[in-house]
């Protein structure tokens, strides 16, 4: 992991802490709307990283069709690290914000404007991913009775309420796990993208808009939620535009929640 500078070090310490501000609980759909307006202007940009979720997703559920309580920890711990994977998405409406081209090419490598911060980020979420992935290995070793089946075979399941005790205590402790990264990660990437701002003052900036604006956080937690399963039911193919779109609205979440910095 690359290390800030001096120079950097300076630059961060002279920032204020973000400023939070109150939203309406609709805030989200404003959003959604504005990401709209990015993916149909910067489409192909756009698109390449919505490819990248669902080919991930569709590679992992094609290695692991068999054992499925690999594939569910990995998709859904996949889903832990999004907003990492969805850097060049907040990059694109920035560029876009801006009347700047669309091109593909400067998103892929904007970690590099604040690497030592967003690497302690990323570093985060992987010990979260980490956790997540033993945790459901456990909760399927303790409370999953019958013999594993394949996706379809889990599906099935799903949709007749069968190992309720396993279901309830599987997406009760994912809960915990999702609750934790979406409060670090309301707003952290794109803090630290546009301000250089420190991967703490970051989360702590994250935690607070949750606990500000708890019906706008309940209603956007609900669309991503909603977002994704659609994409997962249309195995996979639906998150080549649900995520971008997702990543989108993540850069006018974080326009809204937090205060700019004042005009020099």
């Amino acid at each position: 992991m690359s290390q800030p500078n001096d120079s950097e070090l300076e630059a961060a310490a002279a920032l204020p802490f973000p400023t939070v501000r109150d939203v309406p609980f609709t805030a989200p759909i404003s959003w959604v709307t504005r990401a709209l307006g990015d993916l149909k202007a910067c489409p192909i940009p756009s698109l390449f990283y919505g490819f990248c979720f669902a080919g991930m997703g569709l590679l992992i559920t094609f290695v692991f069709e068999h054992a499925y309580e690999y594939t569910s920890a990995l998709t859904s711990g996949f889903l832990l690290l999004g907003p990492f994977f969805a850097m060049g998405l907040y990059e694109i409406s920035r560029r876009h914000e801006r009347g700047e081209q669309c091109a593909l090419t400067p998103t892929l490598t904007v970690w590099k404007r604040n690497a030592g911060n967003i690497g302690v980020f990323a570093v985060v979420l992987g010990v979260v991913f980490l956790v997540w992935a033993r945790a459901s290995l456990v909760v399927f070793a303790l409370f999953y009775t019958d013999e594993l089946p394949n996706l379809s075979g889990f599906l099935g399941q799903l949709l007749a309420f069968e190992n309720l005790e396993f279901l309830l205590v599987y997406f009760g402790v994912g809960l915990i796990f999702a609750t934790l990264t979406f409060a670090v990660s309301v707003v952290s990437i794109p803090l630290m993208l546009d301000r250089n701002q420190d991967a703490i003052s970051s989360m702590l900036a994250s935690i607070s808009a949750l606990i500000r604006n708890p019906a706008a956080m309940l209603i956007w937690a609900l669309l991503i939620a909603s977002l994704t399963v659609i994409g997962f039911l249309t195995f996979h193919l639906g998150l080549v535009v649900l995520m971008p779109l997702i990543g989108h609205a993540t850069w006018y979440a974080y326009r809204d929640l937090v205060e700019p910095l004042p005009a020099k």
